[in-house]
């Protein structure tokens, strides 16, 4: 046997029996249509109908989670030497095999775009209508939160919504397994450019593809949760690398199809014209480069426009929309929901959402400063990093923290490098959103934990802490500072 194979072999059968306990556990616990055929399998029903059923489910959950945890971290460890990118990408296919076709966890937005393609099909702006404008909505499993909400996506990923929504109505899972393999298509222009960008920057690429695309929460939110941040990411960190390497009009062209998916990508095309503008540019040469690469990008999003033919109203429902969200890992929230909570029991205010929105408010302004900072005063630092900093601020400042909302910015981070102290804080954020997952099977929440999910948590911090800690290499990776 080559060595290639006996790698994969190796460190791959491991991840593969973690992530077919999460399918198994999936289909007790995992967003289901309520009118699918999927319900009337007898391993489905038992799993899924009954509270025995659905705590051994959530069992399976957290024991593959754990051992999938343990596998990345026993292969991060090994990757002090250089690797074979092909062989660490063996490894990332196992991995991914039997979540291809299981119900969707941790989240059900999946089903969210299926309806809103329906929407678009019935002649509907769902940029400006909510998926309860749709007869049937509720039976095809999006999540009653959305029942309101304006769509906050760019016209690219509605003409995939509508795309799916005919080929696969009225069937609300198949069209859940089309969107996951969209999702899919994101994850593989991370494996390939994730790579090729760490070494344009001289990093080693078997590390950044370990951190950056091998993730567990990449396998947890962007394969078994299917959003469209993976199209987005993807799009992007292709973008970033064709500029790096003196393609920038492609590069500018890629981070608009990003956008397109999410408007939020735009926050990286300032870093494609640093990129353009070479090293140590002139004012002059700075602001030439962010001309063109704006002409670029606006060019390629008003053809998308043209082509799609869906709503304008995507700008104004991406601020909207997530911020109707209350969810305590905002630190801006949280932080007005604790103000809040106080004024409120004083008597001050009737409701504790005034100081929701005066801190929401605050961490954006700090927002837009750093941003702003990162883009004007670049200095010696790589445009890359800098676009994972912009887009890093943006997750922690912003309104709303969704757990895939850290892979955003965590490939670029990987490609463009990352000190020992640095991955140390990435591997604990890992195993942190993962303990998340183990607790809610939705990463929505509008209260905090109540008795069950804390004894959860407890349950879950427990196996995760002896995971992170199960031997001494896991240990130094963890607690040692381990150098990139």
């Amino acid at each position: 046997m080559s060595n290639g194979r006996a790698f994969v072999l190796r460190h791959g059968l491991p991840g593969l029996a973690g992530t077919g306990l999460v399918a198994i556990g999936a289909l007790g616990i995992g967003w289901l249509p309520l009118e699918t055929n999927l319900l009337a399998n007898p391993l489905v029903s038992s799993l899924h109908g009954s509270l025995t059923g659905s705590l051994i489910a959530r069992a399976f959950v957290f024991i593959g989670l754990a051992v999938l945890l343990q596998s990345w971290l026993v292969l991060g460890a090994e990757l002090r030497v250089v690797h074979r990118t092909r062989d660490i990408l063996g490894v990332l296919a196992l991995w991914s095999i039997p979540l291809l076709l299981a119900p969707p966890l941790f989240s059900r937005d999946v089903y969210s775009y299926y309806v809103q393609g329906r929407l678009l099909d019935s002649g509907l702006d769902p940029t400006s209508n909510g998926v309860g404008s749709v007869s049937g909505w509720f039976q095809d499993g999006a999540d009653p939160m959305w029942a309101e909400a304006p769509t906050p996506y760019g016209p690219l990923f509605l003409m995939i919504e509508r795309g799916v929504a005919t080929f696969a109505h009225p069937n609300a899972y198949l069209a859940s397994i089309m969107f996951r393999l969209v999702a899919i298509i994101g994850v593989v222009l991370l494996a390939i450019y994730v790579p090729r960008l760490a070494r344009s920057l001289g990093v080693n690429e078997g590390r950044a593809l370990w951190l950056g695309v091998l993730n567990p929460l990449i396998l947890m939110h962007f394969i078994s949760g299917a959003h469209n941040d993976a199209l987005m990411v993807g799009l992007l960190v292709a973008g970033l690398s064709l500029a790096a390497c003196n393609r920038c009009v492609w590069g500018g062209v890629l981070v608009a199809g990003a956008a397109c998916v999410k408007p939020i990508a735009l926050i990286a095309l300032p870093f494609v014209g640093l990129l353009w503008a070479g090293l140590n540019p002139n004012w002059w040469a700075r602001i030439k480069a962010w001309l063109i690469t704006a002409l670029v990008a606006g060019i390629t999003i008003v053809c998308v426009y043209l082509v799609a033919d869906t709503g304008y109203g995507v700008i104004s429902a991406a601020f909207s929309t997530p911020s109707g969200v209350l969810t305590w890992l905002s630190p801006s929230t949280a932080i007005g929901q604790i103000i809040g909570y106080a004024t409120t029991w004083l008597g001050i205010t009737s409701d504790g959402m005034t100081a929701v929105a005066v801190a929401r408010a605050i961490a954006s302004l700090i927002a837009l400063v750093i941003i702003a900072w990162l883009i004007l005063r670049p200095g010696t630092r790589n445009p890359v990093r800098g676009a994972a900093l912009a887009l890093g601020t943006v997750v922690v400042l912003g309104p709303v923290i969704q757990p895939w909302y850290l892979l955003w910015f965590l490939p670029l981070f990987a490609a463009a490098g990352l000190t020992g102290r640095e991955t140390q804080i990435a591997v604990l954020a890992t195993a942190a959103f993962t303990v998340h997952g183990m607790v809610e099977s939705s990463a929505t929440s509008d209260n905090f934990l109540d008795v069950t999910d804390g004894i959860t948590f407890l349950v879950a911090v427990a196996i995760t802490a002896v995971i992170l800690l199960a031997s001494p290499r896991e240990r130094r990776l963890v607690l040692g500072g381990d150098p990139a």
